[in-house]
């Protein structure tokens, strides 16, 4: 399998809920985006550095007007990745771009469905063990 890099951008999603008249703000780390990349490593950094410096993440997007641009600190860290400060009038967030090779890939597998008959074997039986976690070797 050949190198396959990505870049990818993850972003402090926010999602605000009302709770017996409380307006609670939610804050959710999560991967936004995982762009591949034709090329090399030294392409991906490219790429995640054109993604530092112009990516505008939904919080801030959604509340813009065109022409708006908002404040920006980008921050590279010694790993190389990108952390990015945001401030648009009263709104901040912050984004981590990263870059990162594809080593490993499985495809999703179902088992096939039971029977009837084993559907109404496993009601009347114990439940089966808990699954063996992962543990380091």
């Amino acid at each position: 399998m050949t190198a396959q890099w990505y870049v990818l951008i993850e972003e402090d999603t926010r999602v605000t809920e009302r709770v017996d008249g409380t307006s609670l703000k939610l804050h959710r780390w999560m991967l936004t985006a995982a762009h591949p990349i034709d090329g090399d490593e030294a392409r991906a950094a490219e790429v995640a550095e054109d993604a530092a410096l112009h990516h505008l993440p939904d919080t801030l997007a959604r509340h813009a007007r065109p022409g708006d641009e908002p404040a920006r600190h980008a921050l590279r860290t010694g790993d190389g990745a990108w952390v990015v400060l945001l401030r648009q009038r009263h709104r901040e967030c912050h984004i981590r771009v990263t870059t990162a090779r594809l080593v490993h890939t499985v495809e999703e597998r179902e088992a096939p469905p039971k029977s009837l008959k084993d559907t109404f074997r496993s009601a009347l039986a114990a439940p089966p063990p808990p699954r063996k976690q992962w543990e380091p070797s």
